[in-house]
């Protein structure tokens, strides 16, 4: 005769081996970290055909700018581990825009201008600067204590001739210079930019924009009739027009798109 010898809660099965009754295999599922007894369901599976559909359409992170001629977003990566400059032959607003979507991705900004009266709505609609921007006096600008955890962006808005900015472009720090119009100081900043771009200029500011940057012809015509809201980027031989259109937010703090203040 065999004796079968369980624990509590268990029987012996004809084999002679312990089988465990329904509340002690539940007991056991939650104690190993299975959790409850739940519906059973077929398992997914996908063939590796099916599973290409699942690709998710991932482009470059940073401020979305705009859109471009397809109606696709527009991103402008500021956030970088190397020195980036930028430089912005336009309006002040459009300037103002890339500053506080800047500020919204985390950025902390720093603006160094000569006009601080046309900057204060902004710092007081983000709590007087103690969220992510501040203003400074031409040659003011502290140094920023940047990391990857507090990337910044510095935007100078200095006129026409802007001096040599104190804070340079470094790692996690951007600096984007706006020139209102094609000064004689613009070579120099756009040899040394990785970024330019371009709103509507004279046709002899195009012409002379063109030579010092190899435009293509119809590039450089487009520039005299560009509308409010519409910039020429250029990075090396790229180049691609977008239109930047505000947020209702930004329409309340900033107003309509335009290129003269």
């Amino acid at each position: 005769m065999t004796a079968a010898i369980t624990r509590a809660g268990q029987s012996a099965g004809a084999d002679g081996e312990p089988r465990s009754s329904a509340p002690q295999l539940a007991l056991d599922l939650l104690r190993s970290g299975f959790g409850l007894i739940g519906p059973r369901h077929a398992r997914h599976s996908l063939s590796p055909e099916q599973l290409e559909a699942l690709a998710l359409p991932i482009g470059d992170d940073g401020v979305v700018i705009g859109v471009d001629a397809e109606g696709k977003p527009a991103v402008l990566g500021l956030n970088r581990p190397t020195p980036y400059d930028v430089v912005l032959i336009g309006g002040l607003w459009t300037a103002q825009v890339i500053a506080l979507r800047a500020a919204a991705t985390g950025a902390r900004v720093a603006v160094e201008t000569g006009r601080p009266q046309a900057w204060m709505q902004m710092v007081h609609a983000m709590g007087g600067g103690q969220n992510g921007l501040a203003v400074y006096e031409v040659g003011r600008v502290p140094p920023q204590g940047t990391s990857a955890g507090t990337p910044v962006l510095v935007v100078r808005d200095c006129g026409m001739r802007p001096p040599r900015g104190r804070v340079v472009s470094g790692p996690w720090q951007s600096v984007l210079t706006l020139l209102p119009y094609l000064s004689p100081v613009a070579p120099r900043l756009i040899r040394q930019a990785r970024l330019v771009g371009v709103q509507r200029i004279s046709p002899d500011e195009a012409a002379e924009l063109g030579r010092a940057m190899a435009l293509p012809r119809e590039a450089v015509e487009s520039l005299p009739g560009l509308a409010d809201g519409f910039t020429l980027w250029c990075a090396d031989r790229d180049r691609q027009y977008t239109l930047t259109q505000p947020t209702d937010a930004e329409i309340g703090l900033l107003g309509m798109p335009r290129r003269m203040d």
